[in-house]
């Protein structure tokens, strides 16, 4: 079926029908795909992968499109770095969805294994979720490490990618396919819907007993709206509000570097820092300032910040709230460990947070006081990402504290079941 047929089909049906069709496909060609041995599941994705290389003018000429649409749109410089491709990153799109088919599959690993006196024999098994909704926005990567991640482990994947980037997901969602049923997967395990209606979002998130999970990755307003509205589980985080806090003891060298990537390397992704927390008594304060303002980062302070460099702003109350994704920071002084902590327990979103210090004893109480799905000792923030952790893509980064939390792979698609080995046993 072409994309137009397929588009035509949509539109003579309601958003409730269209899920629900949609589910019911991707759910019958989970049973395929959990009968696949991990050889096949992984030869399907070197497939895929090289069918994104082979789209290549294809999937650039389509977000060319989206790029386009976005500017005229007005769109934000964040929100279009996020929507942009070339070569380069069409490439490592290509290169991550290949290295996931090279990580272990989790599928069948034995978690636990006890023997109860009566002679049972019980383990604890790792087996796919099921059907994963995932609705996102701007980042047109989504659409191939979802789909990557979900196969790998066994699931079925419902996508429904954000207007921004509909041609890119469209392009890079058939290049998939294509790929993928070269090898003989079925091409219902990974669905792209074909609407921008908005209550198709709302017809997935009350798709209780079709769809098994929900991951929603956006800005806030779409997360909120998952997490208010949603009928099925939701694996989701809020804001990327990330700390860096500078120690007294930390290195000048390293903290200026450290801050300055940790901030504008790329500033729309949720691991950017948001906020510095500088040591009263860390003597390269200036210099780091200094080094953010000269690089084209607005700064907001509050008063002893602002004593620092006359360029520094005044921070509001909602500044130390503020996820910017943008080249934008708010700065404060601390006086010591505890006043840091204090201010991360009261403005962290939960997702990274990081020091930087040269006394080991400091950064093992950071470490263990600061409850984020992600605490640093001496590095970039910007390495809060699945691919940098190693564990190939992420299908987005879990901050609640129920069943996975941080980068979110193979292992966080999966759920676990109880196999029951007896010899006959039967309860008294």
């Amino acid at each position: 079926m072409t994309d137009t047929q397929t588009l035509e089909s949509a539109q003579s049906l309601s958003p409730q029908e269209l899920v629900a069709g949609l589910a019911r496909a991707a759910r019958a060609a989970q049973i395929e795909l959990a009968r696949l041995s991990s050889e096949q599941k992984a030869q399907g994705l070197i497939a895929a992968a090289a069918a994104l290389r082979s789209a290549e003018p294809a999937i650039l000429a389509a977000n060319a499109q989206d790029v386009a649409a976005g500017e005229a749109r007005g769109l934000s410089g964040a929100m279009l770095d996020r929507l942009r491709l070339d070569a380069g990153r069409l490439a490592g799109i290509a290169d991550a969805v290949e290295a996931v088919a090279h990580l272990t599959d989790p599928v069948g690993e034995v978690i636990s294994s006890d023997s109860r006196p009566n002679g049972l024999q019980l383990s604890r098994v790792r087996v796919p979720i099921g059907l994963i909704g995932i609705i996102y926005e701007s980042r047109p990567n989504v659409t191939a490490d979802a789909a990557a991640l979900c196969l790998r482990s066994g699931n079925a994947v419902l996508l429904r990618g954000g207007s921004e980037a509909v041609h890119s997901n469209r392009a890079i969602h058939a290049a998939m396919v294509q790929g993928l049923e070269s090898v003989g997967i079925p091409a219902d395990a990974v669905q792209l819907i074909p609407t921008q209606d908005r209550a198709a979002v709302g017809a997935m998130l009350t798709a209780a007993g079709l769809i098994d999970m929900i991951v929603p990755r956006g800005g806030k307003s779409l997360v909120e709206r998952v997490q208010n509205d949603a009928r099925v589980p939701v694996l989701a985080h809020l804001d990327g509000i990330c700390h860096t806090y500078i120690h007294a003891a930390a290195d000048v060298d390293m903290a200026l570097s450290i801050a300055v990537n940790a901030k504008l390397r790329r500033t729309g992704i949720c691991g950017s820092m948001e906020t510095l927390l500088l040591d009263a008594a860390f003597p390269g304060s200036v210099a780091v300032v200094q080094a953010l303002l000269d690089k084209g980062c607005e700064l907001r302070g509050d008063a002893r910040a602002q004593a620092l460099d006359p360029r520094i702003l005044t921070a509001t109350a909602e500044d130390w709230d503020t996820e910017y994704l943008d080249a934008i920071l708010s700065v404060a002084v601390v006086d010591g460990l505890e006043q840091a902590l204090d201010h991360i327990a009261r403005h962290s979103s939960h997702h990274t947070d990081a020091i930087i210090t040269g006394d080991e004893a400091v950064a093992e109480t950071f470490l263990n006081r600061v409850d984020s799905a992600i605490v640093m000792v001496n590095a970039s923030s910007q390495f809060a990402d699945g691919g940098e952790f190693g564990l190939g893509a992420e299908i987005g980064i879990a901050t609640g504290r129920l069943h996975a939390r941080g980068p979110v792979a193979l292992e966080g698609l999966t759920t676990y079941k109880w196999q029951v080995r007896g010899t006959g046993q039967v309860r008294p």
